[in-house]
């Protein structure tokens, strides 16, 4: 069962930050996985432990990859990685501390998240890469 079907429509040309975000979206299925089966409770720590160590290693890729073609944008396209990082975290604590359950609104926002974030901000600075180094794209 997968809440993320990944297509070619979320693929931005780049080898390596594609094969990222497929990570992205195979953590977030085990996510909804186990809880589909009621037992994502007792795993969550470390899966939330994987989102954040695995989406800090992917942004820092990114940015690397922006930084190295001037993406004229870069200092927002980081200040949108910040926000999600914070809010894994936030969503984290909140699970530890028991403010709140793992639901599908979580899973939704992850998933939104990471969507949007791939289609829209991604699709955006591989345009940019592109110009300047076609040879890049896969």
């Amino acid at each position: 069962m997968e809440l993320i079907k990944w297509t070619d429509k979320y693929s931005i040309g780049i080898k390596e930050i594609d094969n990222q975000h497929k990570g992205l979206v195979i953590i977030i299925n085990e996510l909804f996985k186990l809880m589909s089966e009621g037992k994502a409770k007792s795993q969550l720590n470390d899966i939330f432990d994987h989102l954040t160590h695995y989406t800090k290693k992917h942004f820092s890729t990114e940015e690397l990859v922006l930084y190295k073609y001037a993406y004229p944008e870069l200092e927002q396209h980081k200040n949108e990685h910040k926000k999600f990082i914070k809010k894994i975290e936030n969503f984290r604590s909140d699970f530890v501390n028991k403010k709140i359950t793992l639901s599908l609104e979580v899973l939704n926002f992850l998933k939104d998240w990471l969507l949007n974030h791939i289609l829209i901000s991604d699709k955006k600075y591989s345009v940019h890469i592109k110009k300047f180094d076609p040879e890049r794209f896969t």
